[in-house]
Order: structure tokens, then sequence, then C-alpha cells
């Protein structure tokens, strides 16, 4: 519907065509070109069993302590967020968790929350990290090392709060102790092996200047290569997201063209006082909309060069939309993989959790942008 969106807004005249090109292209190839790369590498370790060796690692290593396993539950779906970004978060790790917690007796709820929170506010720290990001590095021409420098600390800041916050919510559930879970078969040695040294060499990739969708890509590469060596069948043309390309595209071309009316003026005026205000604002803007088409209306109302203020709405849109269950699109994912686990989280609920927590965790991690300015 929204790819459609897009064109009528082309068609129409709405948005100039040049600028269509602008924003579908200049700025949309990369992040979705980073988009389908990650994708198809994500999918391709969950079926090396990348995720259940991570996961059955944290139940070892917890020696069958409920609280321990949940701060190493926090520690992988962190790392994973940081690495193979926002959304294989909520898709890939979501059911291997509560998979995981099932098979030793622990109530899977506090997990569940822990991964969905923890995809969205641990999602700052590289340009990987989240389509937002990738988006706010092209804008500001910052290599990966200046935006992990600039992130570092509210990306600490996001993780801490919510990992405190969390316990704090489920504490009576990550009491006592779990029963070792039985040793699992692991699948081709060669696939899981590929994959597992792909997805880690993202970060120094990032790190070191190669351009995100690159550094994607040449992962995706090997691990498909590996496949089609090794499981053929496991290469096919459904490994692409085309609905969420399209989804995505079309959510740029719409944004665009509202941003072009007034919008940008008046999201200007709010967001001109502090940083706190920036990112509560945007925060709330991802809560309305969805944190993606908040962000894109949001960046034109900063102006060239204000990194500080644009950092802000990216802590906004990426730690403040927990309150609404279509506040981002790994959430509503995360939702997904819950029901076909029986696990119903209502609207009620999340929104409940959500209040007492994200505006508080977003309004600290932006504050931690003004001790790395």
């Amino acid at each position: 519907m929204l790819a459609v969106a897009g064109a009528v807004v082309v068609a129409t005249g709405w948005l100039p065509a040049d600028d269509a090109w602008n924003v579908a292209v200049v700025r949309g190839g990369p992040v979705l070109g980073f988009l389908v790369a990650i994708t198809v590498l994500a999918e391709l370790a969950d079926r090396s069993g990348v995720f259940d060796a991570a996961a059955a690692a944290c139940a070892r290593l917890g020696r069958g302590s409920t609280a321990t396993l949940y701060l190493l539950i926090a520690a992988l779906t962190s790392v994973t967020t940081v690495v193979l970004s926002i959304d294989t978060t909520a898709v890939l790790l979501t059911p291997v968790v509560l998979a995981l917690s099932s098979r030793i007796g622990l109530r899977p709820l506090p997990f569940a929350v822990a991964v969905v929170w923890l995809a969205n506010t641990a999602s700052l720290l590289l340009p990987v990290s989240n389509l937002t990001n990738l988006l706010a590095q092209q804008r500001e021409k910052l290599s990966g090392v200046e935006f992990a420098t600039r992130m570092g600390l509210p990306e600490l800041i996001a993780v801490v709060l919510t990992v405190g916050y969390l316990w704090l919510l489920f504490r009576r559930d990550l009491r006592g102790n779990y029963e070792m879970p039985a040793p699992q078969p692991r699948g081709d040695d060669w696939t899981f092996r590929v994959c597992a040294v792909a997805c880690a060499a993202l970060v120094p990739a990032v790190l070191l200047g190669v351009i995100p969708a690159i550094a994607a890509a040449g992962a995706a590469v090997a691990a498909l290569v590996v496949f089609g060596v090794r499981d053929r069948s496991a290469v096919r043309v459904s490994l692409i997201p085309w609905r969420l390309v399209l989804f995505t595209e079309g959510l740029f071309l719409v944004v665009a063209a509202i941003a072009r009316h007034g919008l940008i003026d008046f999201l200007a005026h709010l967001t001109g006082h502090s940083v706190v205000v920036t990112a509560l604002v945007a925060g709330g803007a991802g809560n309305l909309v969805n944190n993606l088409p908040a962000y894109l209306a949001m960046e034109p109302a900063v102006p060239a060069g204000s990194t500080t203020a644009l950092l802000a709405v990216l802590v906004g849109t990426n730690v403040g939309p927990l309150i609404t269950v279509w506040g981002s699109l790994a959430t509503l994912l995360w939702r997904e993989r819950c029901k076909a686990r029986g696990i119903e989280v209502s609207a009620l609920r999340f929104a409940a959790i959500g209040l007492a927590g994200a505006p508080v965790i977003a309004a600290a991690a932006a504050a931690g942008l003004l001790l790395t300015g």
C-alpha cells in the first residue's frame, strides 16, 4: 500500500521528480541495499544454528542461575542488535530465546520483553544497528568510528537502564534457578563457522571505514557461497525481503512529500529547545507513526551541521518508541513471533510497561550526548 502511495505522490507532482530521485535512490539505495544484505545474512546464520548455539552458550554459562541467565541474554540481545540490526533481533533471536526459556522451565515473558526492549534501546552504537542510523550517518558524513564515539555513552546508558528497569519489573520471575538444558545437536560445521565469522566481521569492517551496505553484502555473499556448496536448498529468492523493501521505499517517498508541505517548520519549532526535548519529541513522534517515518520527518527540521541535535533525534526515534506496539517495525515483528509461540502481550500492557520506562531512558541517553559532543 505504501509503495503505491509513494508512486502516487511522485506521479501527481506532490513530490518533485528530483526530490524523489534523491530520496529513493541517492539516500534510500544504500539503506535498502544494507537491509537486503543483512536480512539474507541473518536468515542464513539462523539456518546454520548460530543463534541457537549462542543462546545455548548463555544457558551453560548461567550455571542454573536465572539472574545470571537474564544478564547473559541481555548481553546477547544487545550484541545481536549492534552487529546485525534491530529487526534481526526481533525476528530471529526472539523465537530462540522463547524456546530456550520454555525448555528450561522459566516464564518466557520477562525474556521476551527484554529482547524487544534491547532490540530498540541497544540500536544506537553503530550505523548498521538501525536503518535510522544509516540515514543519520549519511547526512552528517560520520565515519563508523566517529559515529560509535558519539553514540557510545548514550548506548551504554540506554542498555544499562533498560536491563535495570526490566529487572525491577520482573524481579520475581528472575530469581531462583533453572535446570541445565540437554546439549542440542549442531548442523553442518562449515556453514556454522562461515556464518559466525561473517557476522563477527561486520563490526571491524564498519569501524575500519567500509560502507555498511558493502560490508553487509560481503558477509552475505560469503554465507551464500558456503550454503551454495553445502546446502543449496537454503539459497532461494525468498531470502530477499521484497515486501519490506517496497514498504520502506514507499515510506521514504510519502514522508518526504508530507515534509515539504509544512511539517518541517512545525517540527523545527518543537525541537529547537534542547537535546533532551528533541529526543522526547522524536520518541513521541515514533510512538505515533513508527520510528522510521518519524526520523525521516524530523531530519530536515534539524539545521545542517547540528550533529548533536540530529543524534538526539536518533536517540528519540530508536529508544523512545516502546509505548505503542507499532512504534517500530521490530516491535511488530517481535509481537508476531510471540503470538506464534503462544505468548500474547496486549497493546495496553505493552504501553503500561513503556510509559514508565521509555521516556526516562530516552531522556537519559540524550543527556549522555552532551558529554560526547
